[in-house]
């Protein structure tokens, strides 16, 4: 988008993110291109053209890279997955003696990789919940949020978390894979960086992995990008491509998972056999009044607590429109139960991604899986 149509709202903003100028006889989105060598210039190689070899040059991968900019703000540069992006991120930027604070209630794979991995190059790593309390940033290299938080859903004030850091001279990274650039712009709120997977709701049709980072800094796209071509963290370009086609229906997608979170959210919330109900667009949960003035969407999310595995397996069992997978943000409701992955949740605790199923008819199933469940069994 030109900086003459800075009033395109998020619908149009998604469908025309990253496409080319119209040209007759051209697809709206030119199809992927498949290269690893690209032919050279003979006496100018590769300064010659955009593209000389597949690893850090490909048309598609730089289509996607620009519309995944246009929504979070920023420059963006793509990888293989969500924990590539990451991982990526910490290890391009992170050197030895360095002191890094991650969330404590975040994606697990994130802190296990820190211990295994920072701790062990002699990275000093501490974990913060997502409502804090948080420490002085004194001597801090990097601070991470994930807001909301995955899988509980807290929510932290960007903001001022922004504004701390950079007093202290610490960079601060938001993990945006649960709201999506629709959701929330943190470069906007003033983090120095955007890391997100965009295997889940951003392009949310359950058939890649994808994840991207976005800064509006010149100096830290130059060191990520310089990370990712020595690391050959890059996705393919059928992948890019599919991610991009995806985009145009973000927007819609998004308001239906929303809708649906409401009112599944609505059902939960009456029920004296669900506890620890979470979603922060209810005014009655701990998130909504920070998610409320920061957020510009609520996602399509909610967590619970169902008192025991056996019986979120009944529910799960019993219904009709949900089903049981891992990952979020796609087109299908699914429950995960989180502690099977290793997460510090309860064993009955569950993470609902909504889908864009009509919402009558998922409520209407949820209710009646929850009465099929039957209340928790004791152990025998």
């Amino acid at each position: 988008m030109s900086a003459a149509e800075p009033q395109w709202r998020d619908g149009t903003r998604c469908v025309r993110a990253g496409l080319p100028e119209p040209v007759p006889g051209d697809p709206f989105l030119p199809g992927p291109v498949f290269a690893a060598p690209y032919h050279l210039d003979p006496w100018a190689g590769p300064a010659a053209a955009a593209n000389g070899y597949g690893r850090p040059d490909n048309p598609t991968r730089r289509l996607l890279e620009s519309a995944i900019g246009e929504l979070e703000g920023g420059d963006c540069r793509v990888f293989a997955s969500g924990q590539a992006a990451i991982t990526g991120l910490l290890l391009a930027v992170l050197r030895p003696g360095d002191t890094v604070l991650l969330p404590a209630d975040g994606y697990f794979p994130v802190r296990a990789f820190a211990t295994a991995t920072l701790e062990g190059m002699g990275v000093r790593v501490g974990f913060v919940p997502t409502v804090g309390p948080y420490p002085s940033f004194e001597g801090v290299r990097l601070l991470m949020l994930e807001t909301p938080a995955n899988p509980g859903l807290d929510v932290a004030d960007v903001a001022a978390l922004a504004r701390e850091a950079h007093a202290a001279g610490t960079l601060l990274v938001v993990d945006n894979t649960t709201a999506t650039p629709l959701g929330q712009r943190p470069l906007d709120l003033g983090a120095d960086l955007v890391v997100a997977s965009g295997t889940k709701a951003l392009t949310g049709h359950s058939d890649l992995l994808l994840g991207y980072v976005a800064t509006r800094s010149a100096e830290l796209v130059e060191t990520l990008t310089a990370w990712r071509t020595t690391t050959g963290a890059v996705p393919g370009a059928f992948d890019a491509w599919l991610a991009h086609r995806s985009l145009g229906t973000l927007d819609l997608r998004l308001a239906r998972q929303s809708a649906n979170a409401a009112a599944v959210a609505e059902l939960l919330a009456g029920r004296a056999d669900v506890t620890g109900l979470r979603w922060p667009g209810r005014p009655e949960d701990p998130a909504y009044p920070v998610a409320s003035a920061q957020m510009r969407r609520m996602p399509g999310v909610v967590s619970f607590d169902l008192g025991a595995a056996d019986r979120v397996s009944r529910f799960v069992e019993a219904a009709r429109l949900v089903v049981a997978a891992t990952s979020f943000g796609g087109l299908h409701t699914t429950a995960d139960r989180r502690a099977q992955w290793g997460d510090d949740t309860a064993p009955g605790f569950v993470r609902l991604s909504c889908g864009v199923e009509d919402t009558a008819d998922l409520v209407a199933d949820i209710a009646a899986a929850l009465d099929a469940a039957g209340p928790v069994r004791p152990l025998s």
